[in-house]
């Protein structure tokens, strides 16, 4: 099991921080979704060592007004991490809105070398958002919403989030890192997405054609298992699917196993 260290920094003044574990020559940097942080993938790094950055708006990771909460946001900001930290070519592993990281894979095919999603945002066309999205998305609601969140209303907005209930552990740690600026953050991210945002940002998926595997939680009530299939058509290079019928939006907390199904594709020659 590998070491896991938390680091904080600075990039052109504004603050970065990640996690990172040691391990292959060819790193893999892993991107959360909402509302995690880089914390979420302490198992994986332990398992496979690679990075696991804080995106802007979370966990330690700037989160002044003033940044692009998007998706082109958060593909210059990875792109700019990469750069810094001088990473070449990494193998990329998303959940949810880690999906963003697709837009710089199509921007920058060359320096992916395997593809992980995890019930990803869909960047496809017609997805339909989950109701908590929809009022997150709605101004005044949104804020009304993120104003009354309390650790019971978050356990009992993820009730049925898993095929079985989300450790307290886990829920502690996503309510503690949901400060004011995370809660605006996502807020701002949520409605960054218009109508045509998704699809564009995955109209050159057919153009990666790194190995991929999906792994989705069939149990996931936010974003549905048939987007795994639709993720499966639209990638240009082979993939692997599997779908669990056990197991939810965080399905690693459902299936342990699903840890080790992520290592030994990353592993694969």
């Amino acid at each position: 099991m590998a070491e896991v260290t938390h680091h904080t920094n600075e990039i052109d003044g504004e603050p970065v921080s990640w996690r990172s574990a040691p391990g292959d020559e060819e790193p893999t940097l892993y991107v959360h979704g909402v509302p995690n942080s880089s914390l979420m993938w302490q198992p994986f790094l332990e398992r496979t060592g690679g990075v696991a950055l804080d995106l802007p708006g979370f966990g330690d990771a700037v989160k002044a007004a003033t940044f692009p909460f998007s998706i082109a946001g958060y593909d210059g900001y990875l792109e700019r991490f990469l750069d810094w930290r001088e990473l070449e070519r990494v193998n990329l592993v998303m959940h949810d809105w880690g999906a963003a990281a697709l837009a710089f894979a199509q921007r920058s095919p060359q320096r992916v070398a395997r593809i992980v999603l995890i019930d990803a945002l869909p960047l496809l066309d017609g997805y339909e958002w989950h109701r908590v999205a929809r009022i997150w998305r709605t101004p005044v609601l949104g804020e009304l919403l993120m104003g009354s969140l309390t650790p019971r209303l978050l356990r009992r907005a993820l009730r049925r989030a898993n095929a079985t209930p989300i450790p307290e552990r886990e829920l502690r740690e996503m309510y503690t890192t949901l400060d004011f600026g995370t809660q605006r953050a996502i807020l701002k991210l949520y409605r960054s997405v218009k109508p045509t945002t998704l699809a564009s940002a995955g109209s050159r998926l057919g153009e990666l054609d790194a190995p991929a595997l999906i792994v989705w939680g069939e149990c996931d009530p936010f974003i549905p298992s048939r987007v795994a299939g639709q993720y499966a058509a639209k990638l240009g290079g082979e993939c692997e699917l599997a779908l669990l019928a056990d197991a939810g939006h965080w399905p690693w907390l459902d299936r342990p196993d699903v840890i080790e199904t992520v290592a030994n594709f990353l592993t694969r020659s």
